[in-house]
């Protein structure tokens, strides 16, 4: 939701990782095979799959005169982070962080355990490069959005978009 409103707001494209994947899930396409077999397997998609995809669309968005994007779903462990930045200039790194209720934590613990062990070495890459921006979610979708602004210093965006979309 927040990659594809920033992205309409800084007119740059959203390039989800997972919408590119499943692209690839028609049968005509030369990759639907090893798609397919590993996701019908429970097994990730080969990382190769995954750059090739991505470095695909990089080239094409270059070609069209893209200046930017809004990369959504990848990279996901340090190491993927390390082939990326072969292929692509990262700026910044938005990490967004949610508090859940006490009720729903028992659920997740396991779940936060597992994901702290891959989370943060990748984080603590991009943190060394001084690109990571830890964001908070709290509170309601719209108070969310104006705080993710504000910490982007790009509020004076919102508030050009939001008065061109009410002149007529």
């Amino acid at each position: 939701m927040y990659a594809e409103k920033l992205s309409q707001l800084l007119k740059v494209p959203h390039i989800s990782m997972g919408t590119l994947v499943r692209q690839e899930l028609n049968p005509r396409s030369s990759l639907y095979k090893q798609i397919a077999d590993a996701v019908n397997n429970g097994k990730l998609v080969p990382e190769e799959v995954i750059f090739g995809l991505l470095s695909k669309r990089l080239e094409e968005g270059f070609y069209r005169g893209e200046t930017g994007f809004i990369l959504d779903g990848i990279p996901r462990t340090r190491t993927q982070a390390e082939i990326l930045d072969q292929i692509a200039d990262i700026d910044l790194v938005l990490n967004f962080k949610v508090c859940l209720k006490k009720k729903h934590l028992a659920h997740y613990q396991d779940m936060h355990s597992m994901s702290k062990l891959t989370d943060k070495p990748l984080e603590d890459y991009y943190k060394k490069q001084k690109k990571l921006l830890n964001f908070n979610m709290s509170g309601a979708p719209g108070e969310t959005w104006q705080g993710l602004l504000a910490a982007l210093h790009l509020q004076h965006m919102n508030a050009l978009s939001s008065s061109q979309k009410l002149s007529v």
